[in-house]
């Protein structure tokens, strides 16, 4: 089974985010809900999971604060 968004259902990119982030219904200290955030434009089919995991490292190698992150370090639209 692909993650490109071309070989996946959006079922399918969904249960791939969570089976990769563990508990999604735990709420650790709020990061789970970011993390979720911060996936659902490729749950949605608009970004590659690559993409998006290469934007949050570039902001946390840059420092750049750009917009308010939250504790996890990530960076909501």
């Amino acid at each position: 089974m692909g993650i490109l968004i071309a070989e996946t259902t959006k079922q399918e990119r969904e249960k791939i985010v969570a089976d990769s982030i563990g508990n999604i219904d735990g709420s650790c200290d709020g990061c789970m809900a970011g993390l979720i955030e911060m996936y659902q434009p490729y749950i949605d089919g608009e970004k590659e999971i690559r993409d998006i995991n290469m934007e949050f490292r570039a902001n946390y190698v840059s420092g750049d604060d750009g917009s308010e992150k939250n504790g996890c370090g990530y960076y909501p639209e």
